[in-house]
């Protein structure tokens, strides 16, 4: 399996070494089983690589949105003000901005098993540095480094996921990978930030740590080759830079998604300052949220597979309603909560049906188009917080992001809504050229 994986071509070495080499007899590990192909791979093999590949997204996801309910801990244990502990998640977040179209623009030529492996230890790497980071400037660089192969490794996942799909259940195959960052709400972050809260803000990260180093594990066991996978050059990949679709269904996203992290970020401070909640219960609303992201996904492998266009629009407008419900009930913790579990719902569909949208529209460029939801998901993260934390900083309640929020969500629709139409004149046009 090791040699499997570190092999590859070797201009120093002659000819006559390697077909001594080639002759000579195998033999086989008594422990080692060889890797298939993905053509050769069984039923067994292709869901346990599937579950690898989500918990991958489960780590991601708990490392991603625990840090903004760790906020306050971190702000105290630095002496920093409230805006100042947000910088950490726009930190991770400009991360993976960065990384994702960086990274997988230029590693077309790598076997997909190999980079998906070698993104993972570099996950793995940058949360155990934000667990021993001792002073506020290396946090914000380890969490600039754990987010630099945040957006890579799902856009990977995701074009591994929909190799191994059946036909017609592409966005299902999607949803299951992201049904681990889902999941990830529910499960991981409520166990993290509890285990933060208890042991340290830092102990946290160390978790997130451990699942990197489970995920690796999964991933070298049970992933196959890729073979199906096409290899692409930087060209390629750049080539959907020049898409005005992909651009403006990044634009879409990146405004659109931000509602949903202006009131995430600051949800803590929201419930315990607005609704009069208990802190030691905050475990339980970002479940809920959860639980709504787990929904959202699930719901939107299945839509995704129908009607992609009207299922964002039909995001957008949930996310819109409720976060506007949100800024009224925010006093009554029941409603606050429901309203908070509402929006996740529409945030999961939009995770998934933009992801197929971009893999539709980018053509050949598929690793950079997978690359750009994420880089969307999380310039919408960083924008969402800052602009949460102006309204904060103005005086405002923190309530008041919740419109903030909506407004930015009105305005991906706004967005969203002629780039289609612009997409529909261009398909037209092009079908009587093909004829």
């Amino acid at each position: 399996m090791l040699d499997s994986f570190l092999s590859s071509t070797d201009s120093t070495t002659t000819a006559e070494p390697r077909r001594r080499l080639l002759r000579a007899p195998r033999v086989p590990h008594p422990h080692r089983t060889p890797l298939p192909r993905q053509t050769e791979m069984g039923r067994r093999r292709r869901p346990i690589a599937m579950l690898a590949l989500a918990l991958g997204g489960f780590g991601i996801g708990t490392t991603e949105f625990v840090s903004m309910g760790l906020l306050s801990y971190i702000a105290d244990d630095f002496g920093i003000t409230e805006a100042q502990a947000g910088h950490v998640v726009t930190a991770y977040a400009m991360g993976v901005v960065v990384g994702a179209p960086l990274i997988t623009t230029l590693t077309g030529r790598i076997p997909r098993r190999r980079l998906i492996i070698i993104l993972m230890v570099a996950f793995t790497l940058g949360n155990g540095l934000s667990m021993f980071a001792h002073s506020y400037g290396l946090l914000m660089v380890a969490r600039f480094i754990a987010g630099f192969p945040h957006g890579a490794y799902f856009a990977v996942a995701n074009l591994i996921a929909a190799s191994m799909a059946e036909p017609g259940r592409r966005g299902q195959a999607i949803a299951r990978i992201s049904l681990g960052l889902a999941t990830a709400t529910v499960i991981g972050v409520p166990a993290a930030q509890w285990i933060g809260s208890v042991l340290g803000w830092s102990a946290a990260y160390g978790v997130v740590a451990v699942i990197g180093l489970a995920t690796l594990t999964g991933l070298w066991i049970s992933m196959p080759h890729m073979t199906l996978m096409p290899i692409t050059r930087p060209s390629t990949e750049a080539g959907a830079l020049v898409n005005p679709q992909v651009w403006l269904t990044l634009l879409s996203g990146a405004i659109g998604f931000g509602g949903m992290f202006c009131v995430y970020t600051y949800i803590s401070w929201t419930m315990t300052e607005r609704a009069d909640y208990p802190e030691n219960m905050m475990w339980f609303v970002l479940m809920v949220y959860g639980i709504g992201m787990v929904i959202g996904n699930t719901l939107g492998g299945r839509l995704a597979d129908r009607n992609i266009p009207r299922s964002i629009v039909g995001a957008f407008l949930i996310m819109v309603v409720m976060l506007i419900g949100f800024y009224f009930a925010s006093t009554v913790a029941p409603l606050a909560i429901l309203m908070f579990g509402l929006v996740s719902v529409g945030g999961g569909i939009l995770v998934i049906v933009m992801q197929t949208r971009f893999m539709d529209v980018a053509g050949k460029a598929q690793n950079l188009a997978a690359a750009m939801n994420q880089s969307a998901f999380n310039i919408a993260n960083a924008s969402g917080a800052a602009i949460g934390g102006a309204v904060i900083s103005a005086g405002y309640s923190y309530s008041a992001p919740a419109l903030a929020g909506a407004g930015l969500a009105l305005a991906g629709l706004a967005i969203f809504i002629p780039t289609h139409l612009l997409y529909r004149r261009q398909l037209a046009r092009e079908v009587p050229a093909a004829g």
